[in-house]
């Protein structure tokens, strides 16, 4: 098959990130997998063996999603945008795809829905018309007005063949986080968590011991790794790694080293061996996306999740809430984070009962091909 994934990621790099894991099982099942990404750059992340076509890059103007920067800072114009939609849609003329996949559109990136329904026009008018599917994850931001429901309900009714939704539903239905009329719920395809395969442990063990603090790969993140720095003053008998993500990485890593003098704080850009270190860590802090989540259910390393709730986001606070019950996990609200209370919370998980390792149906992406596969056979 020939399958292709448009995604824009917009703030952090969860959805790239996610997009690439899909596009590598239908990599690994055989298939010529073309992922085009309109966001910036992110070269830490894995598209070996597919086809990475990167549109003009945008990026959000900090959580306001509407405002939309170029990768120079200045506001997207209506010129740029018309760029980024001429070569989408000769992407999508050029490549034919069998399948289709639009990475949270049209539940989300309504500020690009030109694109996105230009981009599903042109495959509709194909000789032969791909399956179109949505890629969404196990909680999407709760619609703010019933209308953006309809809309939603309207576009997928239109053009879509299914909606591949990343969870368990005895686990996280979508419901918890959106509507779902019986239009919806009939193209619904529950497929278990996308997450890659457990990585073997780091063959240097770095991280051993340490604490980890991460916050994906957008520049976010900031007030966490100050409060880890505070906490480090209190738990310094182990060693802080603190993985800052961005752009602008080496402008925050240097303002941060100057908080982190005579701490046991090392600080580094985001690395590709994230995930190796993990296993390693005597714990984790970050934030609650699903990413981040799949990895520490995955790995079982003790963590403290600080959901990001900026600009009324409430999606990673829904996803921490499922999550607090487990043993080793602690939910620290962004408007409780200090270094005293950050401390505390890891002295905690670490006092804790080890967690065994999670079985929730990691293998979401493999049977999300099986999905598309039988789908396209029906319409064949």
């Amino acid at each position: 098959m020939r399958v292709m994934i448009i995604v824009t990621h917009l703030l952090g790099t969860g959805h790239l990130s996610r997009a690439l894991t899909l596009g590598r099982a239908f990599r690994d099942d055989g298939h010529e997998v073309i992922v085009v990404s309109g966001g910036m750059p992110a070269s830490q992340l894995d598209s070996s063996g597919m086809t990475l076509f990167g549109l003009p890059p945008l990026r959000s103007d900090g959580t306001n999603f509407t405002r939309l920067l170029t990768q120079t800072g200045e506001e997207a114009d209506a010129i740029y945008h018309a760029a980024r939609m001429t070569a989408l849609v000769q992407a999508v003329k050029t490549f034919h795809p069998q399948v289709l996949i639009t990475e949270l559109y049209p539940f989300g990136r309504r500020s690009l829905t030109a694109e996105f329904d230009a981009a599903l026009s042109t495959a509709t008018e194909l000789p032969v018309p791909p399956v179109i599917l949505g890629s969404i994850r196990d909680i999407l931001a709760p619609p703010s007005k019933p209308a953006k429901v309809e809309r939603a309900d309207d576009i997928v009714t239109r053009y879509y063949d299914g909606v591949l939704v990343h969870s368990t539903e005895s686990v996280t239905p979508l419901s918890v986080s959106w509507p779902v009329s019986d239009q919806l719920a009939d193209r619904l395809h529950y497929t278990g968590f996308v997450a890659p395969e457990l990585p073997q442990p780091h063959p240097d063990a770095v991280g051993d011991g340490e604490i980890l603090v991460s916050a994906g790969g957008g520049s976010v993140g900031q007030p966490i790794f100050r409060a880890a720095i505070e906490a480090a003053r209190q738990i310094s008998n182990r060693r802080w790694r603190l993985l800052v993500g961005g752009t602008d990485a080496k402008a925050r890593i240097a303002d941060l080293s100057e908080q982190a003098k005579g701490t046991s704080v090392v600080l580094e850009p985001v690395r590709p061996d994230f995930r190796q270190m993990l296993p390693h860590a005597a714990a984790s802090v970050s934030m609650c996306g699903y990413n981040t989540a799949m990895d520490i259910l995955q790995c079982s390393t003790p963590a403290v999740f600080v959901p990001f709730d900026d600009g009324k986001e409430v999606e990673q606070g829904l996803r921490g809430q499922s999550l607090s019950g487990l043993s080793a996990i602690e939910v620290l609200e962004s408007r409780h984070l200090s270094g005293t209370t950050l401390a505390q919370a890891i002295d905690r998980i670490l006092a804790d009962s080890p967690r065994t390792k999670q079985d929730f149906g990691f293998d979401g992406a493999a049977q999300s091909v099986r999905i598309a596969k039988r789908l396209l056979g029906q319409s064949a």
